[in-house]
């Protein structure tokens, strides 16, 4: 929790100069990663993660678009459906934005005849404006509470 905290601080810092007709909605970025997650669009998910993007999920911390996309996108779009988020905190400004907030999601069986399950927790997206203008993902957090059975 300290470190969504510090994120937190951290990114608004970075956000507190800023021009608000150079922003970006950060409402509508978000929407649009959730929409290819729930549609389980690996691609499209891919092609918002920054060459340099970072992922943190408990003891696990995975950096470079390679091995976030292999070790969280990969092994857990399978595995959980119906992601929604809601928002608590948001900023943006020219070069970054970021969302933070609660998440909830259906845990999908393993195999045929298992319980399904529900998860939540909190996250924090962070975004930058790429070289070529495009918005890409370049931290995420998650804390998840353990899996509870539906």
């Amino acid at each position: 929790m300290k470190a969504l905290l510090y994120s937190l601080l951290v990114a608004a810092t970075l956000t507190s100069c800023s021009k608000a007709d150079e922003a970006v909605n950060i409402q509508s970025l978000n929407q649009e990663f959730i929409g290819a997650w729930n549609s389980k669009d690996s691609g499209k998910i891919n092609g918002f993660l920054a060459d340099d993007v970072s992922f943190v999920q408990g003891s696990a911390h995975w950096k470079g678009k390679g091995e976030v996309s292999q070790k969280w996108v990969n092994e857990t779009l399978p595995t959980i459906g119906n992601l929604k988020t809601s928002v608590v905190s948001s900023s943006t400004d020219a070069n970054t934005a970021y969302e933070a907030g609660t998440f909830a999601v259906d845990v999908l069986p393993e195999a045929p005849g298992e319980p399904r399950g529900y998860g939540e927790g909190n996250y924090i997206f962070l975004w930058k404006k790429s070289d070529d203008k495009t918005w890409k993902l370049s931290y995420a957090q998650l804390e998840d509470l353990p899996v509870q059975r539906r």
